[in-house]
């Protein structure tokens, strides 16, 4: 899958300017592609225009020396923001008490979407409490989640 090979061939470069790549997306297109890398930081200023700069200079020159992505694409390199993509176990985990939204790929107890309080977050499981009731959901089945803050 050209999204792990990106991710594989990226995260390196990354880490070596101090950031932490939170999340790829690669979305083919017609004519262009778009591929777009989150990046975190432990700083407490978290990430900045210049750091995303810095990050897309590094990346776009590694991009054009391994030449991964068939025809043009446009790169875009962002903070993950407030409501943040959760993709895999260590995305949901220092979240734990924060307020998500999940969408399945398939029912759990006859729901897709569950928008309430992540109580507990494992390396398989997350569980999200709705409406003063608990649902387990397994990460492999997760389409998409994002932290969903009240404002």
């Amino acid at each position: 899958m050209l999204r792990d090979k990106l991710a594989a061939l990226l995260q390196p470069v990354i880490a070596g300017l101090g950031y932490d790549l939170w999340d790829l997306e690669y979305l083919p297109g017609r004519g262009n592609a778009l591929l777009r890398i989150y990046l975190d930081t432990d700083a407490h200023e978290g990430i900045t225009v210049a750091d995303c700069e810095r990050a897309s200079r590094a990346v776009s020159e590694t991009l054009d020396a391994a030449d991964p992505i068939p025809g043009n694409y446009t790169l875009e390199v962002s903070s993950p923001g407030v409501e943040r993509p959760l993709r895999v176990a260590r995305h949901f985990a220092p979240y734990a008490g924060e307020q998500v939204f999940v969408e399945m790929v398939h029912p759990v107890e006859e729901r897709r979407r569950f928008k309430g309080r992540m109580v507990v977050a494992g390396d398989d499981t997350i569980e999200v409490e709705v409406d003063g009731r608990r649902y387990r959901l397994p990460i492999a089945g997760i389409r998409k989640a994002h932290l969903a803050p009240d404002f």
